[in-house]
């Protein structure tokens, strides 16, 4: 059974699935499948930012936004929060470019942002993989104060990400489409790398109206003309269904969270670590 869900994740039109159900999901019609999703999935609707009923089809609902202060968020000068809603799959210590997926499954800093020299800054440094539900609130927040540098968009596949996913594709990360936000940080780099998936057939970012090119399946990486300021818990972009996002962060500059671990789920907003200078203060 399991060769053959592998068998059948390969064969699968992915785009082309993507493309028809996302066609659907902007249909006016879609609005009336809202509610029943919303109670298939336990969404709670007393938190957003406008009624039910005002959804003009179901992949609005699936970007909604929340009522402010719904997700309140650490404002400690040294900690990061989560950028989004979901459960964290694996965490821990990137060791000589390499990262965990699975259970012994592992993937390269390099294959995942497809560019060796911003991979360097993350040879040895920290990651965090996060898990968006079709359940979960779907946009996605900067984890700390910084400057968004440059952002690329990276073609691929669109293989679901669930567990199903990550457990039968190698590398399913470096396989699918996405796309990488870098911020200048008072903790070094930061990457944000969010992962298309199967029905996920946009990422849309809130300092770029739209990726440019992304519909034509071409690398493209832009580096912003001036850098532009984020605030910890600003939005970055979202997806326009479930999917995965990516932490990544240089050497010996943050500390997760002991609390957590693969399996956790957590909120955005709610802590995940602290800058390592945080810690030098507490033991002096």
């Amino acid at each position: 059974m399991k060769i053959f869900l592998k068998y059948l994740l390969f064969c699968l039109p992915h785009h082309a699935l993507t493309y028809l159900i996302g066609s659907f999901m902007k249909f006016g019609f879609s609005k009336y499948a809202i509610k029943a999703y919303a109670r298939i999935y336990g969404i709670d609707t007393s938190n957003l930012e406008k009624s039910i009923h005002e959804f003009r089809n179901l992949n609005e609902f699936f970007t909604r936004k929340l009522e402010r202060h719904t997700r309140p968020v650490d404002r400690h000068i040294d900690s990061f929060v989560s950028p989004a809603d979901g459960m964290v799959t694996q965490m821990g210590q990137i060791e000589n470019g390499t990262l965990i997926q699975a259970k012994g499954d592992s993937y390269t800093v390099e294959g995942l942002l497809n560019d060796q020299e911003k991979a360097i800054a993350f040879q040895n440094g920290s990651f965090m993989t996060i898990y968006l539900s079709p359940k979960d609130y779907h946009r996605i927040h900067a984890p700390i104060d910084g400057s968004i540098t440059e952002y690329s968009y990276i073609p691929g596949r669109l293989y679901p990400v669930n567990k199903l996913g990550v457990n039968s594709i190698k590398g399913i990360f470096t396989k699918n489409e996405r796309v990488a936000t870098y911020l200048n940080t008072g903790s070094g780099q930061v990457a944000i790398v969010k992962i298309g998936a199967l029905i996920v057939g946009s990422v849309q970012l809130a300092y770029q109206q739209e990726v440019e090119q992304i519909h034509k399946r071409k690398p493209m990486k832009k580096v912003l003309k001036s850098m532009l300021p984020i605030d910890k818990a600003d939005e970055i972009g979202h997806f326009e269904f479930g999917s995965t996002v990516i932490l990544l962060f240089e050497e010996n500059q943050i500390t997760l969270e002991s609390s957590l671990k693969p399996g956790s789920a957590i909120k955005m907003g709610q802590t995940l670590g602290y800058r390592v200078k945080r810690l030098e203060r507490k033991i002096n």
